[in-house]
Formats: C-alpha cells, sequence, structure tokens
C-alpha cells in the first residue's frame, strides 16, 4: 500500500472521494486549515455513502468556514498554560510536551486546528533542550505527555531521543504518548518506531479512534505489533455527530478496541474550535449515549466522558449520574442499568 497522503481539492478529486464541482469550496477551507487524508483512510471510504463516517472526518466541509460566537481560536488556553515553547502545564502534576504541530491527517474537528499543519513548528534542538530542562526543574511532574501534532511522526532517532531523556529524569514515572499513527498510516508502526518507543519507565500510547472500521486487519495488525513490544495501548474517542453518536457504533468501536488490547480512556465531547459546530452533540445527548452502553457492555469497554471546560480550566467527567440523595432521608437513590429506581443506605459517621 502506498503511504501517499492526499493533500488538495485536486487529489481528493483523483481519488474519488469529492466531486469536480465542490473544488471551489474545498480549496477555500484548505486555504485556512490544513488538509490530509492517508491512503489507510481514503481506502475505507464508502464512496456511495454521502454519510459515510470515515469521510466526514477528514474530507473538507464547506461548513467549516462558518463560525459561532462561543467558538475559540484555542478552546482550551493552550497558550495561557505554555511556560515556555513546546510545553503546556495545566496541572500540577503534568505536562504536555509538544515536539511538533504536523499530524499524518488532519481532523475536521481538531481543537488544535489553527496551530497544526504540514509547514507547522516543530522544536529545535536548543528549544527542546529547554523544554526537557522545564521538566528536569520541576519535581512535581510525575507525568509527561508527548502530543502535537502527531509524536509519531518523528523520525524514530528524533523520538528515542526525546524518551531516553525522560527516562532518565528520575521524577518522571510515567510518559504518554497521543497518536494517530497506529490507525491512520499503520505501515509506520515498524522495528524502528517501536525500539524508541522502549523505556524504563512506565510508557502507554493512547489511540485515537472514532468509529469501528478504524480498526481494520490491517490497523489491529500494527496494535499487535505495538502490544508485543511490550507497550500498553489506552483509547481516545471525541464524540461526533454524524461519525459515532449512535450507541450502537460506539458500543462496535469500544468492543473493537478491547478485542485489540486496548482501553478505552476518554470519550471526549468536542471541543469549541472555530468551525467545527456541525460535529457537536449535545451533553444530554452525550450521556444519554453513555448510559445506553452501561450494563450492555463489559467495563473494560466503558470510558470516561469527559469535557475540557473552556479556558483551560482541565477534564471534568460529565457522564450520567445514578445516585442521588433523597433530601433530609439520609438514604440514596441509585438507579439500575434497565432504570429501576432502589435505595440504598448512607453509611454512619
Amino acid at each position: 500500500m502506498t503511504a501517499e497522503t492526499l493533500r488538495s481539492a485536486e487529489d481528493l478529486i483523483s481519488a474519488r472521494l469529492i466531486e469536480p464541482g465542490e473544488r471551489e469550496s474545498i480549496d477555500r477551507v484548505a486555504g485556512r486549515y490544513a488538509v490530509a487524508i492517508t491512503r489507510d483512510m481514503a481506502e475505507l471510504v464508502d464512496r456511495a455513502d454521502p454519510g459515510d463516517p470515515i469521510a466526514r472526518q477528514f474530507i473538507p466541509q464547506a461548513s467549516e468556514l462558518s463560525e459561532t460566537p462561543e467558538e475559540r481560536s484555542d478552546p482550551i488556553a493552550d497558550q495561557a498554560f505554555s511556560p515556555v515553547k513546546g510545553i503546556v502545564h495545566r496541572y500540577p502534576d503534568r505536562v504536555l510536551l509538544k515536539p511538533l504541530h504536523a499530524c499524518p491527517v488532519y481532523c475536521r474537528f481538531c481543537f488544535r486546528r489553527e496551530t497544526v499543519g504540514p509547514r507547522g513548528e516543530r522544536l529545535n534542538p536548543a528549544e527542546l533542550d529547554a523544554a526537557l530542562d522545564y521538566i528536569r526543574a520541576r519535581p512535581e511532574i510525575w507525568e509527561v505527555i508527548l502530543s502535537g501534532g502527531d509524536p509519531l511522526l518523528l523520525s524514530p532517532r528524533r523520538l528515542g531521543t526525546i524518551v531516553r531523556a525522560l527516562d532518565r529524569i528520575p521524577h518522571v514515572a510515567v510518559v504518554r504518548i497521543h497518536s494517530r499513527i497506529p490507525i491512520v498510516d499503520s505501515s509506520r508502526v515498524n522495528a524502528g518506531l517501536l525500539e524508541a518507543m522502549s523505556a524504563e519507565k512506565a510508557l502507554y500510547l493512547v489511540i485515537h479512534a472514532n468509529h469501528p472500521r478504524e480498526l481494520g486487519a490491517v490497523q489491529r495488525a500494527a496494535c499487535a505489533r505495538l502490544v508485543k513490544a511490550g507497550i500498553s495501548l489506552l483509547g481516545q474517542t471525541v464524540l461526533l455527530k454524524g461519525v459515532n453518536d449512535d450507541s450502537a457504533v460506539l458500543e462496535a468501536l469500544f468492543r473493537a478496541m478491547v478485542a485489540t488490547r486496548i482501553k478505552p480512556y476518554y470519550l471526549h465531547q468536542a471541543d469549541l474550535a472555530p468551525g467545527t459546530s456541525h460535529f457537536r452533540t449535545s451533553l444530554d445527548e452525550g450521556q444519554r449515549l453513555m448510559a445506553a452502553l452501561r450494563g450492555r457492555v463489559s467495563g473494560l469497554c466503558q470510558p470516561t466522558y469527559v469535557l475540557d471546560i473552556p479556558g483551560g480550566y482541565g477534564k471534568i467527567p460529565i457522564g450520567p449520574t445514578y445516585a442521588k440523595v433523597r433530601s433530609g432521608s439520609g438514604v440514596w437513590q441509585v438507579q439500575d442499568p434497565a432504570g429501576r429506581i432502589h435505595s440504598y443506605p448512607e453509611a454512619e459517621t
């Protein structure tokens, strides 16, 4: 399979992913936001389905140029919490380290869509040293999360240099890497990449997938190579209208993840990024979908449904609540997966 990436309206027309009449509108979108879809993902698109969930994630739409008043160019305030270039320090015990801003694909709902792109910044050696020095100087930093952009786009040599440097920082116990690569460009998961991620510290790879069709045979094989190399896999998913806002689709996705040895970690409420309102569900809808999974699938298949509060105030769980105390009674009312209400006594203090 070729590793060619489709980056323009002309590429998308040649691949029969859009019609020639859409060229002008796609060019307008591409003039503002980066466009890329790998052949791995292009081959998953059902061209006979105008609402195909794979196409919806990666192929530009004219609606991206329509913004709503609540949308923000930096919805979770990365810039406000960036003390040095490449570092975001929003929580006391962990930091993001962003060595580059390029990705193998550009998701149309990305919350960093204003800063990522094929010419996106990457840290030069001096900037990377400064970012690592920031981590070295702060013993409260227990976990470092490699993000971006997609860190697995780095050469194995450069990625390995970063992982080794973090390994040598005594107070860093956990390294976490967030990536789309195992799903969208699976051939990159090769011996060199696996060696680069070989760490003495606990290392977790968080794989982003939004639809069960993204976990085909090629992708599962890439994940198997990661597991055999001793890398623990977690999964993150964004709740997206027209892609996975259906309990059966989410169930199939989370079952496929667990069967591939990926533990579903987060289901994200879509962020308030510019031009993405056509992807966002309501919080009520997200809670309803999570409630529909309770009791139907194993706890292994249940991610935490979270909202990253706009303005950089952090992630909070926003899933449905199954227990409420009855005022003044000392008795809780708890709801089972079938919706039946039961009483549960409060513990004596």
